[in-house]
């Protein structure tokens, strides 16, 4: 479902590109500074008020991705109730299923090179922590041309709160969105957490 114009596959390559040759040191730099914004974005979505459930879907790192794997564990050692799961491919053309992880987890590699749980209970995530490479103001986002996370909020009801996780070197002025394309609720890189101007974001209380 995801746009394969040349223009759409260009950029996607470019950014991909410049993000697998930052440096080592740099990229744990931004990194470090990339999961503290995500680690205070989640502290304050966990506020009672905002009533945000305790099932949270991510992503295995590819391709020079942020590494989630480190947050997502203290989170869920944190708050006993909490879940975590992996996307996993049924069909090509499917929405993506999650599957239960924890760092114990038997993994084997998708038809894509991605670890995925073997076994596991099948989760409905009410919060999806989806890689972009490329992003605008709006929420919007260039992945990788196969369209799953468009078919898997589209498939998802109700809707999950939705973050794109991503690099501001992925920032583009605009991405044209196509019929399909579903606007994330947040946008979190080393620059801080953003609400996206076509997300749905709950309000977050006031901090003092």
């Amino acid at each position: 479902m995801e746009s394969t114009h040349p223009d759409r596959q260009k950029q996607r390559q470019h950014i991909i590109s410049a993000r697998e040759a930052l440096p080592a040191a740099t990229r744990a730099q931004l990194e470090s500074a990339l999961l503290q914004h995500l680690q205070e974005l989640l502290d304050q979505l966990a506020a009672p008020t905002l009533h945000i459930p305790q099932t949270m879907g991510f992503y295995w790192p590819f391709r020079s991705e942020p590494d989630l794997r480190q947050l997502v564990t203290r989170w869920m050692v944190r708050n006993p109730s909490h879940r975590a799961a992996l996307p996993v491919v049924v069909d090509q053309n499917a929405p993506l299923a999650f599957r239960e992880w924890t760092p114990d987890s038997l993994m084997a590699p998708d038809r894509y090179g991605i670890p995925t749980p073997l076994e596991g209970a099948t989760l409905t995530p009410a919060l999806l922590l989806i890689p972009v490479n490329g992003f605008d103001s709006r929420g919007f986002r260039l992945g990788y041309g196969g369209g799953y996370f468009d078919r898997t909020l589209e498939s998802l009801s109700p809707q999950p709160l939705t973050i794109g996780v991503g690099y501001e070197l992925g920032r583009l002025p605009l991405i044209p969105e196509a019929a399909h394309d579903r606007a994330l609720d947040w946008i979190v890189t080393e620059a801080g957490a953003f609400r996206a101007e076509r997300g749905h974001a709950p309000e977050l209380p006031a901090t003092t």
